[in-house]
């Protein structure tokens, strides 16, 4: 995570990985019941790379070339 935001621009920090960020830590929140905090964890990680890739994938395909 250090990493993350020590590599990534603000305007990349708030464009890209804060949408993606709370949208799930939404889904998680609503949809996300394992009782286990491990399984709530990975889900919610995976979720967060599911929307970052979607967001990504948008906003360079959208770049003109």
């Amino acid at each position: 995570m250090y990493s993350l935001v020590q590599r990534s621009s603000l305007r990349r920090l708030i464009g890209v990985q804060a949408p993606a960020l709370l949208s799930s830590l939404v889904i998680a929140e609503i949809f996300f019941k394992f009782h286990s905090f491990t399984l709530e964890c990975l889900a919610f990680l995976a979720t967060w790379g599911a929307f970052d890739w979607l967001i990504s994938t948008i906003i360079t395909s959208r770049k003109p070339s």
